[in-house]
């Protein structure tokens, strides 16, 4: 008697809780450590010890409104605006140089739309990996072989480079000019199977950046540019701990005194005056310093816990297009946390990347819960 084949069905119930839950603890963690690395710097300056708090917490909790609305919309949907996507994200960073636009800290990074002021960059991200999931997947249904043709190569990298020369040139904001690269270049690695290009890309980048850090080591940083200073700051650390590698020291101090186990929850000292900023991009270290190498791991599992659960639901939705849609976003969250703990131990020069879900930036968070909701939502899609 023959048996019959196996068919899979697409269900509509399950929906990955597992990835859910580890988002809601790491959101309700990223506000408890807010509060703890910004009470002392939010009592000072506006006399609210809550002040950070208060403010993530509004954004995050419009970044939930967003995920559950992203949880119930049509994905598929998203495939009919992808050029869109990055026409209006081109148009936004653009508007940065408009009188929308908002200088902080001698950045001119944010727009001012008077109710509510975010980054461009960060909805650019999302307008990237929609556009790469629809052409990739358009691509392919017009041969296998297209993608790997010069023609196909631009028409899939060329929309994303010029969004992170957009944001580059107008923004300064090298960190996510990376990532948006670093997103295109992971799409077309999952997409593109010849891995012999990608080795050959990996070994040329290894040697410009060697070549570079060479060239800074014996250079003088007074005739430098700004990055190459930086570069210069990151290998000789000890001999610019008063200006350019001060950030980076005293994040390295708050690690080392935390030990194994930290000195709890509250108790970090370079949170009080030491660390500037230190509720944004270095927040890590303070994790390190108050619940020590134990805290630290622990988070390092979650964020791994997170990418694998994305990998998984990649692996298993029924079309191409959420497929790739779930890869997007597991590379942006990949690599925003690698270079964020890599800037903070000084593994790679300091650049400004905040770690998802536990840094203190409005805008980051609530598109970071957006895209979580795309998968939570093609989640329940899957075989």
């Amino acid at each position: 008697m023959a048996k019959r084949p196996i068919k899979f069905r697409s269900s509509k119930h399950n929906m990955d809780y597992v990835l859910l839950t580890v988002v809601l603890f790491l959101v309700g963690f990223g506000l408890l450590m807010i509060y703890s690395t910004s009470s002392y710097e939010a009592a000072v300056e506006h006399n609210d010890s809550a002040y950070y708090l208060k403010k993530q917490a509004t954004s995050t909790l419009l970044g939930f409104v967003g995920l559950v609305f992203m949880t119930k919309f049509p994905y598929k949907l998203l495939q009919k605006f992808d050029v869109l996507a990055i026409i209006v994200s081109a148009l936004l960073i653009i508007a940065v140089l408009t009188p929308l636009g908002v200088t902080r800290n001698g950045a001119r990074r944010w727009l001012n739309l008077q109710f509510t002021s975010f980054q461009p960059a960060e909805l650019a991200k999302i307008g990237v990996i929609i556009y790469l999931a629809s052409i990739i997947q358009r691509l392919e249904c017009v041969g296998k072989n297209v993608i790997r043709t010069p023609k196909g190569i631009a028409i899939i990298f060329a929309p994303p480079a010029v969004i992170a020369g957009l944001i580059y040139i107008i923004t300064s904001n090298l960190s996510s000019a990376i990532i948006v690269m670093g997103i295109a270049i992971a799409m077309l690695f999952v997409a593109v199977p010849d891995y012999k290009w990608f080795i050959i890309g990996a070994v040329s980048i290894t040697v410009l950046v060697f070549l570079v850090v060479l060239y800074v080591s014996g250079a003088d940083t007074t005739d430098s540019g700004f990055r190459l200073a930086r570069v210069k700051a990151w290998l000789e650390p000890e001999s610019y701990s008063t200006d350019r590698a001060f950030q980076t020291l005293q994040a390295l101090y708050a690690i080392g005194s935390g030990g194994i186990w930290g000195k709890g929850l509250g108790q970090s000292m370079q949170k009080r005056g030491f660390l500037p900023e230190a509720q944004n991009d270095m927040i890590f270290s303070i994790i390190c310093e108050e619940l020590g190498l134990f805290g630290a791991m622990a988070i390092i599992f979650l964020f791994i816990v997170l990418i694998w659960s994305c990998m998984i639901i990649a692996n298993k939705t029924i079309d191409r297009f959420g497929s790739l849609l779930v890869v997007g976003v597991m590379a942006h969250y990949a690599i925003q946390v690698i270079l964020n703990i890599a800037v903070v131990t000084n593994t790679i020069p300091n650049t400004g990347i905040t770690l998802p879900f536990i840094s203190y930036g409005g805008t980051s968070s609530l598109f970071l819960l957006m895209e979580i909701g795309i998968v939570l939502n093609i989640s329940k899609h899957c075989k």
